[in-house]
């Protein structure tokens, strides 16, 4: 994520990125009340924070297939 991610106060913990992802599966963009489920799942989070994070991850990803920023070499 990106740093002004983190800045906002709003800091995410492994496990709630870990939730974020599955809550994310389970309620797609056609689901009513995305947000708010999604952020309900991850627990301690608002509407607002758990759309923001998910912004910043799409624009992470739009950065990586550009080629603006290389692929995470994960080992």
């Amino acid at each position: 994520m990106k740093e002004d991610d983190q800045s906002s106060g709003s800091k995410w913990t492994a496990k709630q990125n870990k939730l974020f992802e599955k809550a994310l599966a389970v309620y797609d963009q056609d689901s009513p009340n995305r947000w708010e489920n999604v952020a309900r799942a991850v627990g301690g989070k608002t509407r607002e924070e758990v759309k923001r994070h998910f912004e910043l991850l799409e624009e992470d990803i739009k950065q990586i297939e550009s080629g603006r920023i290389p692929f995470p070499n994960y080992r």
